[in-house]
């Protein structure tokens, strides 16, 4: 089955001056993700989302949204929607990128309610409706400024929703907030996407947290998208094991089983094997397949740990 695409950019790009903050950037958001948009601060995230939701506009490069491709203009910036186009699409998305804005000496009912006015939405109710999702029903009279972080970023994201869109672009909403406001953003990302079918693009650095809900990931570094994949891939890759380089696989897996009881193993190529059980024997392990007759090519401990693998592709350490 082809997959539907939300969204989709093609080498998009943005320059200031002599510095590429975006560098030929191509992603592919399909349509149910959660997309963990991953890369140390500075890395040009925010950049990049603020191109995405038409609050920068690209120096070079193209934008997709839902299966729709800009004009190409032939102007220095290439990759601008016609106006009709542009707006059209982009009403479908919702994003909450930097500081939310508040009205601070108001309720979050009062400033849902300017919202709601602002963008001419009839049901009045709404705001009740959007309060009670992401669970600021009880804040009352308690005024915004007085609103801890946590509870200022599910009123930003409850601002954000009440347009009904079908892409939601949230930068960095758990940076700064402690464990409990952490996990109420985590849940609230989940069940916006399970039971309200929102796609979202969620950039952080926070690396664990992410991990917890992400169906599939971007690497950004340095301005460059450095790889795609989905969570499965990411499982697959820091799963820990003996990974071994043979003449034989076949002759090599029966050994496993026969002689060692395992079966916790898979043959990605012709000649290697990883093995998934008792990898911390892996003396043990090679000297039944030397014995066995197998020509023992290389035997090494592979995967790693989460951060680990995340930093690697960030290039050193991820939280700077």
């Amino acid at each position: 089955m082809r997959a539907e695409y939300v969204l989709r950019t093609y080498n998009l790009t943005k320059t200031f001056g002599r510095h590429r903050a975006v560098d030929n950037v191509s992603m592919n958001v399909r349509k149910g993700d959660i997309y963990g948009f991953i890369g140390k601060n500075g890395a040009g995230k925010t950049t990049f989302m603020k191109m995405v939701a038409g609050l920068a506009n690209p120096t070079q490069g193209a934008i997709e949204l839902f299966g729709k491709k800009e004009a190409q203009t032939g102007r220095k910036n290439i990759g601008l929607f016609q106006t009709s186009e542009l707006e059209r699409q982009r009403k479908r998305i919702a994003c909450l990128i930097e500081e939310p804005g508040y009205y601070p000496n108001m309720t979050a009912l009062d400033n849902l309610e300017i919202v709601r006015r602002n963008l001419g939405i009839a049901e009045k109710d709404i705001t009740r409706k959007m309060l009670d999702f992401v669970k600021l029903s009880d804040a009352g009279q308690k005024k915004v400024k007085h609103f801890s972080m946590g509870m200022k970023q599910r009123l930003g994201i409850a601002v954000s929703l009440i347009r009904n869109p079908d892409l939601l672009i949230l930068d960095e909403p758990i940076n700064g907030l402690d464990p409990s406001g952490i996990k109420e953003i985590r849940d609230l990302m989940t069940e916006l996407n399970k039971e309200r079918q929102i796609t979202i693009l969620i950039s952080s650095h926070i690396l664990g947290e992410l991990s917890k809900i992400a169906t599939r990931y971007g690497i950004i570094r340095d301005g460059a998208l450095v790889e795609e994949f989905n969570a499965e891939a990411l499982e697959d890759r820091c799963r820990r094991c003996q990974k071994v380089v043979v003449d034989d696989t076949a002759a090599a897996v029966r050994i496993l089983e026969e002689r060692l009881g395992i079966t916790g193993y898979d043959v990605p190529d012709a000649h290697m094997v990883r093995i998934f059980e008792r990898y911390d024997e892996a003396e043990e392990i090679n000297k039944a397949l030397v014995m066995g007759g197998i020509a023992l090519r290389e035997s090494a401990l592979a995967g790693q740990d989460l951060e680990g693998y995340f930093m690697e592709l960030l290039g050193g350490d991820a939280t700077e």
